[in-house]
C-alpha cells in the first residue's frame, strides 16, 4: 500500500477536527479511523504540530526544507575543502 503524505496544513487541520471528536467523547482509535490515519499518526503529529496554526505549521516545514538544502551545501563545500588541502599537501 502506497504511503500517503499529508501536507502541514492538512495534518493541523486533521488535528483540529481529531480535538472535536475527542471533546465529543469518541476515543483515539474511533477518531483516527474517521479520520483515515493510524493511532500512531496522530500521537506523533500532536507532538510535533499540536498547539500550532496553519501558517506555523506551514513555515516549520519551509524552514525543515531549507535546513536539509544548507546541510547538504555544507557537506559538498567540505568535501571540496578537504580535497584541495589533500592536493596542497601533495598526498595525491
Amino acid at each position: 500500500m502506497a504511503k500517503k503524505r499529508f501536507k502541514a496544513e492538512q495534518i493541523v487541520l486533521m488535528l483540529r477536527e481529531a480535538k472535536i471528536q475527542l471533546a465529543k467523547g469518541l476515543n483515539i482509535e474511533e477518531v483516527s479511523r474517521s479520520l483515515g490515519i493510524a493511532p500512531q499518526n496522530y500521537y506523533r503529529w500532536r507532538k510535533e504540530y499540536g498547539g500550532m496554526k496553519l501558517d506555523q505549521a506551514k513555515r516549520l516545514k519551509e524552514l525543515e526544507q531549507e535546513n536539509s538544502r544548507l546541510k547538504k551545501l555544507v557537506a559538498d563545500l567540505s568535501l571540496d575543502n578537504s580535497i584541495l588541502k589533500e592536493v596542497t599537501r601533495g598526498n595525491f
